[in-house]
């Protein structure tokens, strides 16, 4: 697969660098000679120097061949520009990266597609979008949605007190017959590795797991696991970026109580009047004398997501020692994910991860409608369309040939979710959520082909 990727900054070099671990034919356009030359130091990939709207110079990287191409730079304008042109030339698929939110919002009115811009991704909207769902599901760390909720993937770190610590899966199982929920991943405490459970795989303390559950089944998982699902109303929201102003105007849309923190007086002024609803204050969020000032003791959560990525997590620390319920941070740093528990912050987003997620399903084999990775966890969650030459199409779960190193954690038919056992027979039409390891995504791919 061909793949070229116009913009060599944060996201374009993460992207190239993810990519590149997939053995694909990947070139990487920049101005910046510098930055080429790090990346192709550092990654398996081909580097061109030069403006990647010069029609020339993408005719060198021969966009007429490429599979999927996609421009990350940092203005949106030249990203629609490129897909256009790359469309133009030859390129099968284009996706662009914007920051107008309003493009996103008008994808039903408007066709990008006719002028070749097959998708549009803003990275700072799917950081906005994860905070909602975060918020959505307060005690736990992670969350995400497949099919508006029809199944939910949820994260949570398991206290001695929890009634299946120490048991296996299949103990759990059978102490537990008539829950609505499958866990698809387990972190052992301190540790990096990811496993995925088996019947016999015993569920430790301290240990991060990762569920997928129907709607019911969040209820339970509540209730098992002794969290305790903390209303959420008042928030407070330090930056005023993109990020900071869209979370605020949609949280302020559903009636929570905003405050929201911005250090540059001017752009403070225009935030107040673009949301009426909300409290916008100027100060600088790293004053605790100003937070004490803002009450932010009284909070259920803090968002921090300013450009600073050590700003946010001392924030959220400061938040954490006035007993706010749920801490949010916005990290650029990969390597922080490895510290967020250890240190008490909740949950810690980047937007090159999301983006990463939401690209990587064009590069998957298979009928791939959805897909995540999950933080500082080396695993893939993938949603499949069972179509009706697939290999695991008419036949039962346990009769599926399926790696030890996956599993399917639920199945979304018609709509709705459904937690898949041994006996469900898999039909064409079916979405199949599965989780695996990156060693056996070759094999899953194949039998949804």
């Amino acid at each position: 697969m061909k793949i070229i990727i116009a913009g060599g900054g944060e996201v374009g070099f993460h992207l190239a660098k993810l990519l590149s671990f997939e053995s694909l034919d990947i070139t990487l356009i920049d101005t910046d000679k510098e930055r080429l030359n790090y990346a192709e130091s550092h990654l398996d990939i081909k580097g061109i120097k030069g403006d990647a709207s010069s029609i020339t110079l993408m005719e060198e990287a021969q966009a007429e061949n490429a599979d999927l191409f996609i421009a990350v730079t940092a203005e949106e304008a030249t990203n629609i520009t490129i897909c256009a042109l790359a469309k133009q030339l030859g390129s099968k698929r284009t996706i662009a990266r914007i920051s107008n939110f309003e493009y996103i919002h008008a994808q039903e009115s408007i066709s990008f597609q006719e002028i070749g811009v097959d998708d549009l991704i803003s990275p700072e909207e799917l950081a906005a979008n994860e905070i909602q769902q975060l918020l959505d599901q307060s005690a736990f760390s992670n969350s995400y949605e497949f099919e508006s909720g029809a199944l939910t993937l949820i994260g949570t770190k398991l206290e001695d007190s929890v009634p299946f610590v120490g048991k296996t899966v299949k103990q759990a199982a059978s102490i537990f017959p008539d829950v609505h929920f499958m866990p698809i991943a387990i972190q052992r405490k301190g540790t990096q590795t990811t496993l995925i459970p088996r019947g016999d795989t015993f569920f430790e303390p301290g240990d991060t797991i990762f569920f997928i559950t129907l709607k019911e089944g969040v209820e339970e998982l509540y209730k098992l696991t002794g969290k305790k699902k903390e209303a959420i109303n008042k928030i407070m929201i330090l930056g005023g970026g993109k990020i900071g102003y869209n979370t605020a105007r949609e949280l302020c849309k559903k009636k929570f109580k905003i405050t929201l923190l911005e250090k540059n007086k001017k752009k403070a002024f225009e935030l107040a009047d673009l949301l009426p609803n909300a409290l916008v204050i100027h100060g600088d969020g790293r004053n605790s004398d100003l937070l004490d000032e803002e009450e932010l003791s009284s909070m259920d959560a803090f968002i921090s997501v300013t450009e600073n990525s050590e700003t946010n997590i001392m924030s959220c620390l400061m938040a954490k020692t006035k007993k706010v319920k749920k801490t949010i941070a916005l990290v650029e740093n990969m390597d922080y994910f490895q510290l967020s528990h250890s240190i008490g912050i909740d949950t810690l987003i980047n937007k090159k991860l999301l983006t990463a997620n939401t690209i990587f399903r064009y590069i998957r084999k298979g009928d791939v409608v959805d897909m995540t990775t999950l933080n500082n966890l080396n695993a893939e969650i993938l949603e499949f369309v069972v179509n009706a030459s697939s290999k695991v199409a008419n036949y039962r779960v346990k009769d599926i040939d399926f790696p030890r190193t996956a599993i399917i954690g639920g199945v979304i038919r018609e709509g709705v979710g459904i937690i898949a056992l041994g006996d469900y027979t898999v039909l064409p039409g079916d979405r199949i959520v599965v989780c695996c390891l990156p060693r056996a995504i070759k094999r899953i791919e194949q039998l949804f082909l």
